[in-house]
């Protein structure tokens, strides 16, 4: 007997079995687009033939052997030992100091090699003793000796997630951050091969102690080049540059994070987006990451001491962590990638050595409505660079990761720019004349720096 269904649920099976079908003969839907897939822009920066043939001698192989030495230190707290040839934070110093000596001695001596010595009071600790704390430092000198780029690690090691104060069990770091130490390392040998002359300013190539402890050597750093009337450009960190499989087997070793603070007024933004547009421009296979926040949630680097002092700051960082082989014995060499290493170690070199061989940012603007086109153009003004050839202004919606347009200036330090600067961003930057370009200094931005008014004709 054959049963006929209410007109209802007639209708219902109806519509069910061609929704069924429709999705069954349908093309699969594309996947949902990942945050952060924005498009790079090379911003306009030139690429420096210099720069990209020197990439040829950063070493996968140099990398891990020297990552397999810091690890066979057992471990390099911050607190072990520092008197034994081949155990604990004194013999890692002395090893990194020694190798960044030879490379000195390699280039003619072109590097001034030293340790940068403190001390600070472990407040993690509850009897918060005072520790001696020795920083490694290479300096590449400019020929302006006063303007500086720092790019650093940390070379201490810890099992703070088991005891933070720890010093005498293995803490191998071998990721966190023999990764980060090592492509510092590599970076001071192939730059002072490749460039031993330096700069239009210095480089500091510094490996870091006391960074587990509350980024104690980055904060000595940071305070002395304060003292020493230093105006740092840009203050760049490695730290976790080593692991590419995350702990439910995904593979990334394609791409990496960068770190800062969208401060229009410090630049940290415009940092990023200075290094998005290098590594666009120099390495486009391997995807800069912009994170417009100091750092991870909860997690801390040693370019925030750098950003405390008004300082453009970034960190370098895996796209994929593995928190179960961090500050554990198991962040082992076998876990770190170091063909990875030497991409974040190429966009190092790219970044670094383009900042240094710019000019200098201009350091005031000003702007002023145009009252001739009814206040749809703006008159922008800025303070002229020593050693720059020209300037140029680039403009972006106050929504957009990054510029859209470049406006050429030439050697003026105003320019009448044909656009409504209510609704957009402008910076303006400084043209050597190699072509290297300086970071961009945001117009109008609040707490930035402003020129006095105009003089009135």
């Amino acid at each position: 007997m054959t049963r006929t269904l209410p007109t209802t649920a007639r209708a219902l099976a109806a519509l069910t079995f061609a929704l069924v079908t429709a999705l069954a003969i349908a093309p699969a839907a594309a996947p949902a687009p990942t945050l952060g897939a924005q498009a790079p822009s090379t911003l306009g920066l030139q690429k420096d033939a210099r720069i990209a043939e020197a990439f040829a001698d950063v070493s996968p192989a140099r990398l891990r052997a020297l990552d397999s030495t810091l690890v066979a230190f057992g471990t390099r707290h911050t607190m072990s030992d520092t008197l034994s040839p081949t155990r604990g934070i004194g013999a890692a110093r002395r090893w990194i100091h020694a190798q960044l000596a030879q490379y000195a001695a390699d280039c003619g001596g072109c590097l001034r090699v030293e340790y940068d010595t403190g001390s600070a009071v472990i407040t993690r600790s509850r009897e918060r003793p005072t520790q001696h704390l020795v920083n490694v430092v290479a300096w590449l000198p400019g020929r302006d000796t006063s303007r500086v780029v720092v790019i650093g690690g940390h070379y201490d090691s810890c099992i703070c997630s088991i005891d933070n104060m720890d010093a005498t069990s293995d803490a191998p770091g071998a990721d966190d951050d023999g990764s980060g130490t090592v492509a510092v390392m590599e970076l001071a040998r192939v730059v002072s091969r490749r460039f031993p002359r330096g700069f239009d300013a210095t480089v500091a190539f510094v490996l870091y102690t006391g960074e587990e402890l509350g980024l104690l050597g980055s904060t000595q750093f940071a305070e002395r080049l304060q003292r020493e009337k230093k105006t740092v450009t840009a203050a760049f960190t490695d730290d976790i540059v080593g692991n590419v499989v995350a702990d439910d087997g995904r593979v990334d070793s394609t791409s990496v994070r960068v770190f800062a603070v969208d401060s229009l007024a410090v630049g940290g933004g415009e940092l990023a987006r200075y290094v998005w547009a290098t590594g666009a421009l120099y390495q486009p296979a391997f995807e800069v990451l912009p994170v417009l926040r100091l750092d991870r949630l909860g997690r801390g680097g040693d370019h925030a001491p750098f950003v405390r002092q008004g300082i453009p700051g970034l960190r370098f960082t895996e796209r994929l962590e593995n928190y179960k082989r961090q500050h554990l014995p198991t962040d082992a060499l076998a876990d770190v990638d170091f063909n990875y290493i030497a991409k974040v170690t190429r966009l190092n070199l790219a970044t670094v050595v383009s900042l240094a061989a710019a000019p200098p940012r201009p350091e005031a603007t000003a702007y002023q409505r145009d009252r001739a086109s009814g206040g749809q153009a703006f008159t922008i003004r800025w303070s002229a660079v020593p050693g720059a050839a020209s300037y140029e202004l680039l403009v972006r919606r106050t929504t957009d990761p990054t510029y859209r347009r470049i406006v050429a200036a030439g050697n003026r330090t105003e320019f009448l720019l044909d656009e409504q600067l209510d609704d957009v961003w402008v910076g303006v930057r400084a043209v050597g004349a190699d072509g290297h370009r300086s970071l961009t200094t945001v117009v109008g931005a609040p707490g930035g720096a402003r020129l006095a008014p105009a003089a009135r004709p």
